[in-house]
This record gives C-alpha cells, structure tokens and sequence, in this order.
C-alpha cells in the first residue's frame, strides 16, 4: 500500500499481482509526468527565449494541469485499489492467530 501510494502509482499494485490494473495506473502517472515535464521544458525554453529576446511567449499552463489531473487521477485509481487489496487481506486473513507456530527468535 506504501509504495502505490507513496513511491509511483502502480507499482504497488504490480507487487500485489494485478498486472493490468498495475500497467494502466502506471501508464497513468508516467503521462502525467511527461506532461509536467514537456510544461518545464516549454517554461525554460521561454524564460531563456526572453533573455536572448527572440521568443514568442505563449501559455503553456494546460500542460501542468493536464499533468497533474492525469497524475492525480492514477493516485486516486492507485488509494482505491490499495484500499481494496487491505481489504481483501483482511477477507483472507486467518480468525485464530492462536493456532499459528510461534516464531523462531535467532
């Protein structure tokens, strides 16, 4: 649940075996950081057009909000499925821990 969460949409629900869903959460976030990417890349090309003087500036904001609508909404895709794998985990988990060996301590 940590690392869909907090490390890369996706790659959580790849560990937990849910390979379609995994690839499409990934795919998800991977687009909106190339998004966010291509925004910073555009910002910079202006900036440094404007020092030289020889760019035309234009807005590039709909790139950082696509980005980050796109990588928000793997996040989101990624909180639901974690939410249902801990519940699922929860389902499967045994009643009676009593009936379990006890640990080996080395």
């Amino acid at each position: 649940m940590l690392t869909n969460l907090l490390a890369t949409p996706g790659l959580g629900t790849l560990m937990a075996g849910r390979i379609g869903t995994g690839i499409g959460q990934l795919l998800l976030a991977l687009v909106g950081f190339g998004f966010f990417l291509a925004w910073f890349l555009a910002i910079l090309t202006q900036f440094y057009g404007q020092i030289e003087g020889n760019v035309v500036v234009r807005p590039v904001g709909w790139l950082v909000a696509t980005g980050a609508a796109s990588f928000l909404a793997a996040w989101g895709w990624s909180l639901v499925t974690s939410i249902s794998l801990v519940r699922e985990a929860r389902r499967n988990a045994p009643d009676d821990f009593a009936n379990l060996p006890p640990p080996i301590i080395r």
